[in-house]
Formats: structure tokens, sequence, C-alpha cells
């Protein structure tokens, strides 16, 4: 029997009207008539009286109790199977790349508890074979062996500078001119700072580093304060914030965003189900 059909019988039976039961259920009375009839024609019995007024009869009454428990047993069912799903751990450098997918996961799971972690990429591999985590976004490549990875998406990473810095009429800069900048960068063992050392120290020089910060999505409002300029993902142009981006000439300056997780781990369902949202999220190309 069609479930939706069962739903409306129910509708009907409990107004004993069929013009009241078709407009509460939005449908046309002589569809909402030829699905009574057709469920009437499966059961083999009339399921109400038809004389003068509609009325539910003893047959009518004995499938409604029926359908009531079924239905309030495939609710408690859906209601198992969502609680069933569990949490999820995730752990990330910035969760800024990631409000879009988690968002859209907690819209569609909105029981399934999400916990947020920052961890630094060294310590992404342990985590996940430890199952400390479930999942990982890295936006620089985990060291580790027995770890499967999904790349995300890849793009240019380009210095940020305030308004009327002398760099700001520029398209693109080189690292020599970069050097003796004031830069604004995370901490030890960030991508972007990480990606910072490696870009001057393979033209044998050293950044001026004149503040380090623990929170990498206030480097954004730190550069835009005048306190200098950073390396700012190609991602963070969509922001609104009061910076110049240019382009770094130097093939290297870019990150490469991947998800991974501990290849011989029993992901729950909440964890396999949010890998399917972030790895299947429209990323930019």
């Amino acid at each position: 029997m069609d479930l939706n059909a069962l739903k409306q019988f129910l509708v009907v039976a409990r107004l004993e009207h069929l013009s009241r039961a078709a407009d509460e259920l939005r449908v046309a009375q002589p569809s909402l008539s030829r699905t009574i009839a057709r469920l009437e024609s499966e059961l083999g019995a009339p399921l109400f009286d038809r004389g003068g007024r509609l009325r539910l009869n003893d047959a009518g009454r004995l499938f409604r109790d029926h359908v009531e428990r079924s239905l309030g047993e495939l609710d408690a069912g859906r209601r198992a199977v969502a609680q069933g799903l569990g949490s999820v751990r995730l752990a990330s450098e910035t969760f800024l790349t990631l409000t879009g997918p988690l968002a859209a996961f907690k819209r569609v799971h909105p029981s399934v508890e999400v916990e947020l972690q920052w961890s630094p990429a060294d310590d992404m591999g342990r985590r996940l074979r430890a199952q400390d985590v479930d999942l990982c976004v890295a936006s620089q490549p985990i060291h580790a062996e027995g770890l499967e990875s999904v790349q995300l998406f890849e793009e240019a990473v380009g210095v940020a500078v305030p308004l009327g810095h002398p760099l700001a009429d520029r398209t693109s800069v080189n690292i020599d001119e970069l050097s003796g900048e004031p830069f604004v960068t995370a901490r030890q063992g960030h991508w972007q700072r990480r990606l910072l050392d490696r870009l001057f120290t393979a033209r044998d020089r050293t950044p001026k580093i004149v503040c380090e910060v623990d929170e990498p999505t206030a480097i954004a409002d730190l550069i835009g304060a005048g306190l200098g300029i950073g390396l700012v993902p190609g991602f963070a142009r969509r922001m609104n914030t009061p910076l110049v981006w240019i382009a770094v000439d130097n093939p290297g300056c870019r990150r490469t965003i991947t998800l991974s997780w501990a290849a011989d781990s029993h992901l729950s369902a909440a964890a396999r189900l949010l890998r399917t949202t972030i790895t299947g999220w429209d990323w930019p190309a």
C-alpha cells in the first residue's frame, strides 16, 4: 500500500469529511476519493459508511488503529536511525574553508554531533591512527602511513597588503621584492608559516616576521589594520576584508586541500556521511 495513501486515509478517518480532508491535505477532492476507493478495493471491504454523511465503520476503525501503529513505528524507526548516526570528530588547520559543507551537513543531519578540533598537520597522522579523530582536513601534505586521502581543491596563495601599501597597485611580485617587508603570519607548524619559510629559504633569505599569531583567521584582519603583509590563500579573496591580494611569481606558492582518514578505521555512519558531504562539495576549480 502507498504510504501517502495511508496518511491521507488517517486524515479522512479523523475528520469524517472528504471536502475538509482535501482542504487540509491540499489535494483535489476527486483525487482523495479515488485514493480511499483504491484502499477499500485492496482491502476488500468498505472503510466508511456513506449513508448521508461519511462515517468510519468498524472495519475502518480497525484499519485506522493498525495504520496509526504502523506509521508510529515507522517514525520511531526514522528517529532511531538518526540517533544511531552518532557523532563525528573533524580536525583541521583552519575551518574557514569548511563553513559551507559543515552548514549543509548540519541542515540535513541536525541530530549528528560534529566535534571540531584544531590540529597542526604534523599531528594528524598520529591522531587518525589512534582514532582520536575521524577525519582531517589539511592544507599541506600529511606524511604518515596507513592513511587514505582525497584532494578537495588546489589554489594559488598570494600576498595580501593593506590599502595604500606601495605594492598595492601591483598585479604580481616576487620573493626578492618581499624581502624586508614586515610579515604577519601563523605560528610554526601551520601551513602558511611553512610556505613562507620555504619560499624565502629557496631564495636564501629569511622573512621579517613582526607578528606571529595562534589564530590564522586573524591574519587578514591584522594585515588590514596595517601591521604588515602576509600570505593569504585565494579562497580568502571572497571575504569582505580591506586588503589587496597580489599574485606571487613562484609556481610553488600554492596550497592543496586534502581530506584524510585512517585506512583501517571503521568510520561511524556520521563520519561517512560527513566525508561524502565534504568530498561532494562544489569546491573552487
